[in-house]
């Protein structure tokens, strides 16, 4: 997950830093740091970031000749 992700999925969510630091269990400073490219995330931190998108509904996408993204998962059941 890059900075750009991370971005990308909140705005998908519709959510604000303060959710989703309450979501993963994480600061909201870490998130706007390192959605500003001030700094990188340890292993456990981006796990629980990913792990909390992933949940709410983020399919992450690698890159893959055009750049990586996110997309919503589908809800219709």
């Amino acid at each position: 997950m890059d900075s750009s992700q991370l971005r990308m999925a909140r705005a998908g969510l519709k959510i604000g830093v303060r959710d989703l630091a309450v979501m993963a269990g994480v600061t909201t400073a870490t998130i706007t740091r390192f959605e500003n490219e001030r700094g990188g995330l340890n292993a456990v931190t981006q796990s629980k970031l990913k792990a909390a998108l992933e949940a709410a509904g983020i399919i992450f996408i690698d890159q893959n000749g055009n750049g990586p993204g996110v997309r919503l998962r589908d809800r219709q059941g």
